[in-house]
């Protein structure tokens, strides 16, 4: 049974807590600075809690001591400390972030790393990588791999068509930094919230923007491959207007906390969610010109004995698939693992890959736990 230590007791790193236990093949403690957060967590056999800040980085390298991986779960702005630490525990490391620069400080551990180091494990970054990689390999020359995620709410009632299913002050960081893409074969950084796109898909109406650490490492890896490669996020009409008033024209990207606060204070929660993942790739094959996309949408399911979210479901079920492949040896034991290593059927056919697989909405009646079908 392998040790693991989730960083962040929050809807996410709670979640990856759950689904490792259910497995019996995981022993989890989920450490967090909040003793109310850490309240929440039913204890029991193969599951515990600690309280501590990952910024005491002597009580995390110790928390670290006889683990097989951690995971964390825990906000962008501290993720790097956690990385550091595993890699002088000599542990496994798995993250969610789409902070660029935390990904950066990640890759220049891995020369001396004595285990795998594996960012970016969630939804986009992550799964969107694993399903661009799978469409570029379908070509003898790719041309362009256009990449679509968002997560929604089902039912829009605000200005913003949005509600708050994922960590606010993420969301604003993905909306102010530089974004990676390749135009005309050159990579290059475009600006967030710019080349605006409107799209359908079954009969919804969508639109989308540049933001920031979607791509992950795949604009690395396809440089020099591909002519044209981008990510944008997926939100429904008017969003992006309403996000540049606040952050370019009020200048609220210069105080995010403020609009993380006015945020959280004004835009409601929801459970009744949906992530939408489309990618789209055109390239050449057997003498001619050919496009191959992927489209999918994933609703709340239940898993473990609990309903989640959708973008719960996509964000754990990713790094916990990924955990899986690397227990059982199918990916690197050391050094940087890029997310695009991974197959994407290999992915799809663990038991926790299953939750993207399956037609959509079609786990919600399931209560059946991972164990049954692990």
């Amino acid at each position: 049974m392998h040790k693991i230590l989730v960083a962040g007791a929050g809807h996410i790193g709670s979640m990856i807590a759950e689904l490792l236990v259910s497995t019996g093949d995981y022993q989890v403690t989920i450490a967090d600075q909040s003793a109310s957060a850490l309240a929440a967590i039913a204890t029991r056999p193969g599951l515990d809690t600690l309280e501590l800040s990952v910024t005491d980085s002597t009580r995390l390298l110790a928390a670290m001591q006889g683990r097989y991986a951690v995971i964390s779960a825990a906000p962008y702005a501290v993720t790097a400390a956690i990385a550091e630490a595993a890699h002088q525990a000599g542990i496994h490391y798995l993250d969610l972030t789409e902070d660029v620069r935390t990904t950066q400080t990640v890759k220049a551990l891995a020369p001396t790393a004595t285990r795998a180091l594996i960012p970016q494990c969630g939804l986009a970054p992550g799964f969107i990588s694993i399903v661009g990689m799978d469409l570029a390999r379908r070509f003898e020359t790719l041309d362009t791999l256009r990449l679509r995620v968002g997560a929604l709410p089902q039912f829009p009632s605000n200005a913003l068509g949005y509600n708050l299913t994922w960590s606010t002050a993420g969301v604003i960081n993905e909306y102010c930094q530089p974004c990676e893409a390749i135009v005309q074969g050159r990579l290059t950084a475009v600006p967030p919230l710019e080349e605006l796109e409107h799209f359908a898909l079954s009969g919804v109406q969508y639109e989308a923007f540049n933001t920031s650490g979607g791509l992950g490492t795949l604009c690395e890896t396809l440089d020099g491959k591909v002519r044209s490669l981008n990510y944008r996020t997926i939100r429904y009409p008017g969003h992006r207007d309403v996000m540049k008033l606040l952050l370019q024209d009020l200048r609220l990207a210069e105080r995010p906390a403020l609009l993380t606060d006015v945020l959280e204070t004004a835009i409601p929660g929801t459970r009744q969610d949906v992530v939408v993942i489309f990618a789209t790739a055109t390239g050449r094959r057997d003498g001619r010109t050919w496009q191959e996309s992927y489209a999918h949408s994933v609703y709340p399911q239940v898993l473990a004995g609990r309903e989640w979210t959708a973008i719960q479901t996509t964000t754990a079920c990713s790094v916990c698939a990924v955990l899986d492949l690397l227990a059982a040896g199918r990916l690197p034991q050391q050094g940087f693992v890029r997310q695009e290593d991974i197959r994407l059927d290999e992915f799809l056919a663990s038991r926790f890959g299953r939750a993207y697989a399956s037609g959509v909405g079609t786990l919600a009646a399931q209560a059946a736990t991972l164990r049954a079908a692990s």
